[in-house]
């Protein structure tokens, strides 16, 4: 045998046994891959870092200080609740201790700010099924964004829908974030310490000092944004109305529970002009909900996006959408009220 020859089958010796250890680690990189993050999923799994119920171990009630995207997911199956607040902004400054005290029904907001229908949804969904007795009360905000012809009911932010699905599959998928793994520390410091600060259990999130920080109360130049005339360009006016429709599907699971569907104030500058082609699609949705609230037994409109008083007072908002306290309890008061009528 020549002495090329050997170096050759050498050469084919080294590269055979170097792509062996390459495919060697491959393999063993695979498998590392694959247990870490089948470990990192049955630790999110078990620990449940939002409270969802889903683990099989029995933890510390509640979560920790959080956005209300995700902390609805513990206050939404609190047994305590029998009342509760859907929507976003619009119905944020509705109190459930103030309900509570003139209905004798304990609520809960299940409010995210900045949603539409689609998420408002997917909230009383998870209520009503994380219900041990039928729920006494179900408030709705219906803004214009529930008002969409459009089928899919688009959001414009981020919801962590994946967090209240029905498939568990898509549940144990969505712990597979990276905020859910930045959440660890902070969920197994809220278990073991027992020290750990408790979110609010009833959702309650008053923004009146936040506005009034940003100078909404004062700022000439914010003050002044109150008179601009609203949009221009019409509307929904003559459906579908497909958030309608999904609501009184959805209230199908609790045929008796008494249903408030509340349109909330806006500041005068942005009710629309009377024969204009918004005032017609605002006549559409709300025949919409009202043809709901006919049909439907146990349900009242509560309409407070009409002209009336309250509405032409500047010092009653701190934009043209957000009212301040003294017109949420005059809301509550109306909520009351209704309530106790459909008793």
């Amino acid at each position: 045998m020549s002495s090329s020859t050997s170096s050759s089958d050498a050469a084919v010796g080294a590269s055979a046994a170097s792509e062996a250890r390459w495919a060697g680690f491959a393999r063993a990189f695979a498998v590392t891959a694959l247990l870490a993050l089948l470990g990192t999923l049955t630790l999110a799994w078990l620990i449940d870092p939002y409270d969802t119920g889903n683990t099989p171990l029995s933890l510390r009630e509640g979560v920790r200080p959080q956005g209300p995207r995700t902390a609805a997911a513990s206050r939404g199956r609190d047994p305590a609740f029998l009342g509760a607040i859907f929507g976003n902004s619009h119905v944020q400054l509705l109190s459930p201790e103030r309900l509570q005290a003139q209905t004798g029904i304990p609520f809960v907001s299940l409010i995210a700010p900045a949603s539409g229908p689609k998420e408002g949804l997917v909230l009383i969904d998870w209520y009503l099924r994380h219900r041990r007795e039928p729920a006494r009360a179900v408030i709705v905000g219906i803004d214009d964004l529930w008002c969409t012809a459009d089928p899919a009911m688009p959001n414009a932010k981020p919801f962590p829908f994946w967090l209240y699905s029905r498939d568990r599959a898509e549940y144990l998928v969505g712990l597979l974030r990276f905020d859910v793994l930045e959440e660890f520390q902070r969920r197994i410091v809220y278990l073991l310490t027992g020290r750990g600060e408790r979110a609010r259990p009833d959702g309650y999130w008053d923004y009146e000092p936040n506005y009034i920080g940003m100078g909404y109360d004062r700022d000439p130049a914010k003050r002044a944004e109150l008179e601009l005339p609203g949009p221009s360009g019409g509307g929904n006016a003559s459906g579908p109305f497909p958030a309608v429709q999904a609501l009184e599907a959805l209230m199908q699971a609790a045929p008796s529970t008494p249903l408030i569907l509340l349109r909330p104030p806006v500041y005068r500058s942005l009710l629309p002009v009377p024969g204009s082609a918004e005032a017609a699609a605002e006549a559409g949705c709300r025949g919409a909900f009202a043809s709901l609230a006919a049909r439907r037994p146990n349900t009242t409109l509560i309409d407070w996006r009409r002209d009336r008083p309250e509405l032409h007072d500047p010092n009653q908002f701190f934009d043209r959408s957000h009212y301040r306290q003294p017109i949420a309890r005059l809301i509550e008061a109306d909520i009351a009220a209704a309530l106790k009528a459909m008793r």
